[in-house]
């Protein structure tokens, strides 16, 4: 779509269904490359980030069947260990197949997020951490080669609670021999959920949601059925709206603690929220009160949303 036509001054009313987070749904799919075996994966969102997700699981091998919302995925076949650098490029958080190819095969060759090592070092963070489980790291020409005799488990204090080296961190260490801890990890909702997922294809990990998080190696993983969380942005984004157009909004799936950094700010404004079941209700007032500052903050603090993905479909 090259232009958008809005007519201001209309409420915005109505019920919706929340759909699986976009930040969750990028890390569970790259962590059924670990399994060699089938994952089901339920309420994934139909946006680019899925899709290129299943690009790159296809390109490396995997079998995989997108229908009504559930992926089914194959891992066991993979016979390539290379990330297509036009999926990185297309999608920077791509880097966290990193993570998970190395785990499982010891060696990976990825493209540099942006095409080149130059400059910015957005993933100094993952490359640090992944050094000390003890991968080698080669980069050139745009492109990461990182191999190892073998992974083992040690701790690592990242120097920012960063969220794409807290999972690539995570998917590194579920075969890493021994115990690695992962200090001042990223806290945010969609690390628990993947350390769910981890933990019900039979990895043995602890502590997401918190500043520590401890991993003890195993030797195999299995098949394993999921449900993504879903998305507190997206519900976050249409909270906002029915606020500030003075209407009333009923949300269906979602989880109210996980709002708690958005609901809070709008109960200062004045408007009011129930919460019953997974579902959450807003009615904005006539006039919304003001609030002297918001200020972005990694969770529990209120989210900064500095980018987005393209939406294949309306949620109706």
């Amino acid at each position: 779509m090259g232009e958008y036509h809005i007519i201001g001054g209309n409420k915005i009313n109505g019920e919706i269904n929340i759909f699986g987070a976009k930040n969750a749904v990028l890390p569970i799919l790259t962590a059924t490359v670990l399994n060699n075996n089938k994952s089901i994966i339920h309420n994934c969102p139909r946006i680019l980030d899925t899709f290129v997700a299943i690009d790159i699981l296809e390109s490396i091998g995997c079998k995989v069947k997108f229908e009504n919302n559930t992926i089914e995925i194959d891992s066991s076949n993979i016979n390539s260990i290379e990330v297509p650098e036009k999926s990185v490029r297309e999608m920077r958080s791509s880097i966290i197949f990193l993570g998970s190819l190395l785990g499982r095969f010891n060696k990976v060759k990825i493209g540099y997020p942006g095409g080149c090592e130059l400059g910015a070092r957005p993933i100094d963070l993952h490359l640090k951490g992944i050094k000390q489980l003890g991968g080698k790291i080669h980069e050139e020409h745009g492109f990461i080669n990182c191999s190892t005799d073998k992974l083992v488990g040690t701790r690592i204090n990242l120097d920012f609670p960063s969220v794409g080296a807290t999972e690539n961190l995570m998917l590194c260490s579920v075969y890493a021999e021994g115990t690695t801890i992962i200090s001042n990890c990223a806290k945010e909702p969609e690390i628990i959920d993947l350390q769910n997922f981890l933990k019900c294809m039979g990895a043995n990990i602890n502590g997401a949601g918190t500043d520590t998080i401890i991993i003890e190696g195993v030797k195999k993983l299995h098949e394993a059925q999921y449900t993504i969380m879903p998305d507190r942005i997206v519900a976050g984004t249409y909270l906002v709206a029915a606020a500030i157009t003075k209407g009333k909004i009923l949300l269906n799936n979602v989880i109210y603690e996980d709002m708690y950094p958005i609901t809070s700010k709008l109960l200062e404004t004045g408007c009011q929220i129930k919460y019953e079941k997974n579902k959450l209700f807003l009615e904005s007032p006539d006039v919304l009160k003001s609030i002297e500052k918001v200020i972005t903050h990694p969770h529990p603090g209120f989210p900064n949303i500095n980018k987005g993905s393209n939406i294949i479909y309306n949620n109706k």
